[in-house]
């Protein structure tokens, strides 16, 4: 399992949001700075979203974003505001080493194939969730601000086939709160897909990292499936834990 450092941009300021609440809103700088520190503490790879676009599908930070790409050192995945071919196109052209779709991927699934046939290995969906009352897991579009009326496992069975490079799942409910992964949600979607499964949200210690690299289930065929990636990054901006002890906890999943 791999750790991703997540850098949130907004205004074209490194931030992370409570619950993706942008009225709860903390500020951490410079996100080219803020990368060039995860990268020195040991990253291997970058987690960056563009705010902003994911919200109003308007590329405002996507400079910033093409800036990370460049002077990382190491593989950078984003997503936020990818909505056509055009923008998939620009970013993998530009650097990035993998590009997330999300709200363009419900609004359009066809979106999907078209990109990941175009873009081998490259092509990954987000899929950020709220938990309702019943136990549903509801995908939510636009920068969170609307429900989709889908589940993770619905949307899951559109871009079946689609040769994804990873899913991205977040548990909105979690996210910001340092209170812990969603670890049923995890193992769900761990046996629902065969693409490899990023976690992200709730992460708030070594000990987080430590529980998503023990997670496994054993499908059908008699496979065992882990997690491939955590993102975590309020943890590591509010000094909870730091890069090196996350990538050593990720380590010791293998």
């Amino acid at each position: 399992m791999d750790l991703y450092p997540a850098i949130d941009i907004r205004d074209g300021g490194a931030v992370r949001l409570t619950q993706g609440d942008f009225d709860r809103q903390s500020d951490y700088g410079d996100p080219v700075e803020l990368a060039a520190r995860f990268v020195a503490g040991g990253a291997p790879w970058l987690h960056v979203v563009d705010l902003d676009a994911a919200r109003t599908g308007e590329p405002v930070n996507r400079g910033t974003v093409l800036a990370i790409a460049r002077t990382a050192g190491v593989p950078v995945e984003t997503g936020g505001g990818v909505r056509r071919l055009a923008d998939v196109d620009e970013l993998l052209d530009g650097g990035l080493a993998r590009v997330v779709l999300g709200t363009a991927a419900l609004d359009d699934p066809d979106l999907v194939h078209a990109a990941a046939a175009a873009h081998p290995g490259r092509v990954a969906l987000g899929l950020d969730y709220r938990t309702l009352a019943d136990g549903r897991a509801e995908v939510a579009i636009r920068g969170w601000a609307q429900g989709s009326g889908r589940t993770v496992g619905e949307v899951l069975d559109e871009v079946a086939g689609a040769g994804l490079a990873a899913v991205v799942v977040t548990s909105i409910d979690r996210d910001g709160m340092l209170t812990g992964p969603d670890l049923a949600g995890l193992r769900d979607v761990l046996a629902s897909t065969g693409v490899p499964v990023i976690a992200s949200g709730g992460v708030g210690s070594v000990a987080d990292v430590e529980a998503l690299a023990a997670v496994e289930v054993v499908v059908a065929d008699g496979t065992v499936r882990r997690l491939a990636g955590a993102i975590t990054g309020k943890a590591l901006v509010d000094g909870r834990m730091t890069v090196e002890e996350g990538v050593a906890a990720c380590a010791r999943s293998g």
